[in-house]
């Protein structure tokens, strides 16, 4: 799940699939919509969405930082918790967006 991005997308991948449990154990499959790593704040951080979600026009997007483990094939989400990482996690999208339009 983790790519080194410092704000560049990588536009390939064949959806990728994450597993989120939640607070009562229940497993939602998500696809990865992209991961970036921001400097300012030190965290790498991913966008997912519902799995099968990607034909629909509107989509709900969920953003967590995470931390990945040392196996590299899981690692923890964690919530956003400021209004900066926020608008920070905005401006990439808008980037990732007007990327895939062009």
């Amino acid at each position: 799940m983790t790519q080194d991005h410092n704000h560049e997308h990588d536009h390939d991948h064949e959806h990728e699939h994450i597993t989120i449990v939640d607070e009562e154990g229940n497993e939602t499959l998500y696809d990865i919509l992209f991961t970036f790593d921001s400097e300012d704040f030190d965290k790498s951080y991913v966008l997912v969405y519902p799995a099968g979600e990607a034909d629909d026009e509107a989509i709900e997007l969920e953003a967590f930082s995470y931390v990945e483990a040392e196996n590299g094939t899981e690692g923890e989400l964690q919530p956003i918790t400021t209004e900066e990482e926020w608008d920070m996690i905005e401006e990439v999208l808008n980037t990732f967006i007007t990327d895939e339009e062009e």
